[in-house]
């Protein structure tokens, strides 16, 4: 598939942009301990991508009541000190800037929630680079990433056909697919090449040079 015409670019936050583990780790185990339980590291590194609730409940079996109890004691620490226990990827920066030089229109699409994007992106120089910031509702509003997409495309008047979604996990490949949208996954986040293909990503990037060539710059 031909990339390079593709103007409208939906992008993934964490594991795509940034590298978001040490954050979303240390407010798992702070809301772990909410509950009396402790996990390592490794064991929690699954819970970066997928809708929290999804992963309070398939990894310890909590409850509709203990997820919704589970997140926010997360939230505590995660809007406290996890959210900039980040790190933009070496380059992405470069990356968005020869992109918007392009022409390219860059949106976000996230399921965190859409506040803590925002913030998230300022923090590190990036929100400049996109049009719009689409995430979850802290009310628990859009929970998974075909309704972060959907709302994204309404909000902004994006016509899907012209649009790419660029992201780690094979929840942003599912996610895009409920519109047509084909998706470009990238190896330096959590899914991997096997995840991704199965999900059916169109192509995958092994780095950022090589997600660039795909879009039409070089770095």
């Amino acid at each position: 598939m031909d990339f390079t015409q593709k103007t409208v670019l939906l992008w993934d936050l964490d594991g795509t942009l940034t590298d978001p583990a040490d954050g979303i780790v240390h407010s798992v185990q702070h809301a772990l301990r909410h509950f009396g339980l402790r996990a390592g590291r490794e064991e929690l590194l699954s819970f970066i991508g997928p809708p929290l609730a999804d992963s309070f409940a398939e990894r310890f079996g909590f409850s509709p009541e203990q997820c919704r109890e589970a997140i926010t004691v997360y939230r505590e620490y995660f809007c406290r000190d996890g959210k900039f226990e980040n790190t933009p990827y070496p380059g992405i920066d470069r990356l968005l800037a020869a992109l918007k030089s392009a022409g390219k229109r860059l949106y976000l699409a996230s399921s965190k929630p859409e506040p803590l994007c925002e913030e998230i992106l300022a923090h590190f120089s990036l929100r400049g680079y996109f049009d719009a910031v689409a995430g979850s509702g802290l009310d628990g509003a859009r929970p998974r990433k075909e309704d972060v997409i959907g709302d994204l495309l309404a909000r902004e008047g994006i016509d899907p056909r012209g649009a790419v979604m660029i992201g780690d996990r094979r929840y942003d490949a599912e996610g895009a697919a409920r519109f047509s949208i084909p998706c470009i996954g990238v190896l330096w986040g959590y899914g991997g090449r096997e995840e991704l293909e199965a999900a059916g990503a169109a192509a995958v990037a092994e780095d950022l040079p090589a997600l660039g060539a795909m879009l039409g710059v070089s770095l």
